[in-house]
């Protein structure tokens, strides 16, 4: 089979790899016929992680099962599917809480938790930038799509992360009706962030950059979009509520956030947050973070390098705020997200700009790890022809 394979910082090749198989009687094989291309996946292209050489990069899967394990009963071949990133076994002590998104039995490593596809740190699974994929415990990882799943594959593909990421983020950030919210990076977990926040009736969500054609998105929207070239989010949402900042805020960036002049600071986003947001306010930070980052100490310093991320603890505490991190447990959102989609009221597809390929994964890589002007988000084909722009 064919796939997007990691082959060194900034190189990414499609070739011949193993095809997947069944290697466990819980297994699926899915023909994947939608995956995309993730924020999260430019850290491990720009070399910022220890994702090994050699490895399929892609965690935003979603297609058509053709192969079933014995022991899978609910999931049927021919049906279409959306995998969450998250690689769960439904069993463990983590998984019976719901938190699929640490998820024991999965990471091969004792002392870590969570597992996904594709993806550093996160066990050996391949991603699904390829023609196939081997999906573990297949009936509890695979969400199963209606009758519209072929035709509307833009939209059910953002089912697998960051639809339910933006929404976790609002979710950290106990964003209601009639709050007013902010919204740190306009990329696509940023913008998924906003529609989720308006989605949950914010009156007023602001949304902060410093790429414009994003912030066109976001005001497409109905964000108030914040230029942070030209402006201090902190200062306009300040001047808008009395001096006393947004009712809660939601951070998706991570630590490779950067200012206008391309100077890389780890806690930019977070400490902005914190100014931000009033006394006792709630932010949800799923901008990743990472202990480890082995070009944090050219990048930023040696401290970055080691996870270690300078904010205002200080201020924060004064504040009295609260602070929810950490990756999504994409199975608490994905069923009803995906309900909001069949429904007609929600329709995350707005965020996508490209559909291409999967043999033009390379070239995209490039212009998306450059954020250059159109290209929002990056929609693969490994089993069919991309239409190239899709707006």
């Amino acid at each position: 089979m064919r796939a997007a394979v990691y082959e060194g910082p900034r190189t990414v090749t499609v070739k011949d790899v193993p095809d997947a198989k069944i290697e466990h009687p819980c297994d699926i094989i899915v023909k994947i016929t939608t995956t995309n291309i993730c924020g999260s996946d430019l850290h491990m292209y720009e070399g910022r992680t220890s994702f090994e050489s050699g490895r399929t990069l892609g965690h935003e899967n979603l297609g058509q099962v053709v192969e079933v394990g014995s022991a899978v009963r609910k999931v049927q071949v021919g049906g279409y599917v959306v995998l969450p990133f998250n690689i769960a076994c439904g069993l463990c002590k983590q998984c019976e809480q719901g938190l699929t998104n640490y998820c024991l039995t999965m990471q091969p490593e004792p002392a870590l938790a969570g597992a996904a596809y594709g993806f550093a740190d996160m066990g050996p699974y391949q991603g699904g930038q390829a023609e196939l994929l081997r999906v573990p415990y297949g009936d509890f990882n695979a969400l199963r799509l209606g009758e519209d799943a072929a035709e509307r594959q833009t939209d059910y593909v953002m089912l697998a992360d960051i639809f339910p990421t933006g929404y976790h983020a609002t979710e950290m950030a106990h964003v209601k009706p009639g709050d007013q919210t902010i919204v740190f990076g306009a990329g696509p977990v940023g913008l998924m962030a906003t529609y989720s926040a308006l989605l949950r009736g914010a009156d007023r969500v602001w949304t902060a950059d410093h790429q414009p054609d994003r912030l066109r998105k976001a005001e497409e929207l109905g964000a108030i979009p914040i230029n942070t070239a030209e402006q201090n989010p902190a200062e306009v949402v300040k001047e808008a509520t009395l001096g006393l900042g947004a009712d809660n805020g939601c951070e998706c960036v991570g630590y490779q956030a950067h200012d206008p002049q391309g100077r890389e600071d780890a806690g930019l986003t977070l400490n902005g947050l914190i100014d931000s947001v009033r006394f006792t306010g709630d932010i949800g930070v799923v901008g990743v973070f990472l202990p480890q980052d082995p070009g944090g100490a050219e990048a930023q310093g040696e401290l970055e390098a080691q996870g270690k991320v300078p904010i205002d603890f200080g201020l924060m505490w004064f504040k009295g705020q609260r602070m929810g991190t950490g990756q999504a447990p994409v199975k608490r959102y994905n069923r009803a997200l995906r309900d909001l989609i069949a429904g007609g009221k929600a329709k995350p597809s707005f965020v996508v700009s490209h559909e291409l390929s999967l043999d033009e994964a390379p070239t995209a890589y490039e212009h998306f790890d450059a954020r250059d002007e159109g290209w929002t988000k990056v929609v693969l084909h490994p089993n069919g022809h991309g239409n190239g722009h899709k707006r």
